[in-house]
């Protein structure tokens, strides 16, 4: 479910391109243009699928990382490493300033 992300999919799905899941998808979610950039709230939205696509691709792809909660409710990443990954926090910069790049999170984490 934290994967759904419908907004990010339909977004997507206007350029003709379809979220399959996987790591290499980041690297077409980061190739898009930035179009929701000019209304904020559609960029805050966006940007909060993003980080839980990114989130979802970590957690069934790299060994070990798995979903957590913090107390605010907030979803993240664990890492086997025990490093987090504040995968929302990500998606809203990366909708707000395309910066870090998803597939650099992404590699980054699997790197441990």
């Amino acid at each position: 479910m934290l994967g759904e992300c419908a907004l990010l999919r339909g977004r997507v799905a206007d350029q003709g391109l379809e979220l399959d899941d996987t790591p290499e998808s980041l690297s077409t979610l980061d190739q898009l243009p930035p179009r929701w950039r000019d209304d904020p709230q559609e960029a805050a939205e966006l940007g909060h699928d993003a980080g839980l696509y990114l989130g979802s691709v970590i957690v069934a792809s790299v060994p070990g990382a798995n979903w957590e909660l913090l107390r605010d409710g907030r979803p993240f990443v664990r890492l086997s490493s025990g490093r987090e990954v504040d995968v929302a926090a990500v998606g809203r910069d990366w909708a707000a300033q395309g910066a870090p790049s998803l597939w650099q999170v992404y590699s980054e984490a699997d790197e441990g």
